[in-house]
């Protein structure tokens, strides 16, 4: 999975899956480990999109402030 290939949407949907997944215990030993590794790998590209998007807006906020 590459790493901002994937929407902020999906990844949290899959984020949400696996936990579910986990929480209604539907993962085996095996199976728990590679998805703890998924969820974490997904985590770190919303946040990753989060800054992203926050030094948008406020390079936008910036620009704004300037021209008024």
């Amino acid at each position: 999975m590459g790493k901002q290939q994937i929407s902020y949407a999906e990844a949290i949907k899959q984020v949400e899956e696996i936990l579910e997944k986990i929480e209604n215990e539907e993962l085996d030993v095996d199976e728990l480990s590679a998805n703890v590794k998924k969820a974490a790998d997904l985590l770190k590209i919303c946040r990753a999109k989060l800054h992203d998007t926050e030094v948008e807006i406020q390079k936008i906020l910036d620009e704004m402030n300037k021209e008024g």
